[in-house]
């Protein structure tokens, strides 16, 4: 299941227990722009209340402050938001969708290690209690060569990100063969957006 399936599962899920509506619904909404319903603002509440704390409370040496969100421009240069905050994005020319290079490659190393999953699965359904997940993750050959896949893209994605190297996250997707989620068409142009 690809990230974006994914997340469309849980938007709908929050959607009909109440955790998010449609911004502005009953006159026909804005697109991408939720409230929070009763149980979403509980949770909200939850979430906000427990990091506070483990954040302040639970540190001698931190405090906590409340500060605005406009602020001097050197501060936000200061924290790297501005010089060096940037995602880098792919565009399929065939779909008109733009993707973070970063993300299809992570949803590509997660179907790899969904297949690992299966294959440590299948070793316990055919050796039952004695099987033994260290040995078999060991000795495996399909999971030993999904694990070197994994292991090899991994570093060169990182290596690409630290070296902010677009074209070598462009050349990563092509190695890997990674498609456009909702296109067959492979061809995609990477480059970079500050957010």
């Amino acid at each position: 299941m690809t990230q974006e399936e994914l997340f469309k599962i849980l938007v709908s899920h929050c959607k009909e227990y109440g955790f998010i509506f449609p911004s502005s619904e009953i006159y026909d909404g804005l697109g991408a722009v939720y409230d929070y319903g009763q149980l979403g603002s509980e949770l909200k509440s939850n979430i906000k209340r427990y990091w506070w704390e483990a954040m302040t409370r639970l540190h001698e040496n931190i405090v906590g402050i409340d500060s605005a969100i406009f602020m001097h421009p050197k501060i936000w240069e200061a924290s790297g938001h501005v010089g060096a905050f940037n995602d880098p994005l792919i565009d399929n020319k065939d779909s008109k969708k733009r993707y973070r290079a970063d993300v299809l490659i992570e949803d590509y190393i997660g179907k790899l290690e969904e297949k690992i999953e299966k294959d440590v699965e299948k070793g316990k359904k055919k050796f039952g209690e004695a099987f033994d997940e260290v040995q078999f993750k060991a000795t495996n050959p399909n999971v030993l060569r999904n694990q070197k896949k994994i292991d090899e893209v991994k570093k060169r994605m990182v290596d690409a990100l630290n070296a902010n190297d677009l074209a070598e996250l462009r050349q990563i997707i092509v190695d890997c063969e990674i498609a456009c989620p909702i296109s067959v068409m492979r061809s995609l142009h990477v480059s970079s957006s500050s957010v």
